[in-house]
């Protein structure tokens, strides 16, 4: 995905889901084309609360600043590593953040954690 993309995290479920396939069919139908974009849905906003706390929110931010190993997302959220590392573990699964591993001199390898997309917007409605 490229880093102008967008990822939208909204609560809309199934309704939402097929709203936006009709809107994307009559893009596509008058050969518009569509924006870089992913959407990830809950079913209600408590789910997206859950995965969303407000420490992997922090870290969706800091990461946005470039890429950086856990260490050092780590020394700059002032968290411990392995409560980091568990949180982008989570966002990765959902396709919000990426990781790679890169040599470390004389220490083994590092993990690097990427964002997915330039721009992640919450759409919640309670």
């Amino acid at each position: 995905m490229s880093k102008k993309a967008i990822v939208r995290i909204t609560n809309d479920g199934v309704k939402g889901f097929f709203d936006r396939v009709r809107g994307h069919a009559r893009k596509l139908d008058r050969g518009e084309e569509l924006a870089p974009e992913i959407t990830i849905s809950f079913e209600n906003a408590s789910d997206m609360m859950r995965v969303l706390s407000p420490e992997r929110v922090r870290v969706l931010r800091v990461a946005r600043q470039g890429a950086a190993p856990v260490s050092t997302l780590a020394s700059d959220l002032k968290r411990d590593t392995r409560a980091v590392s568990r949180d982008v573990d989570l966002l990765e699964q959902f396709g919000l953040l990426r990781t790679r591993y890169q040599s470390n001199p004389g220490h083994g390898r590092q993990r690097i954690v990427e964002p997915c997309a330039a721009t992640v917007q919450l759409v919640a409605t309670v």
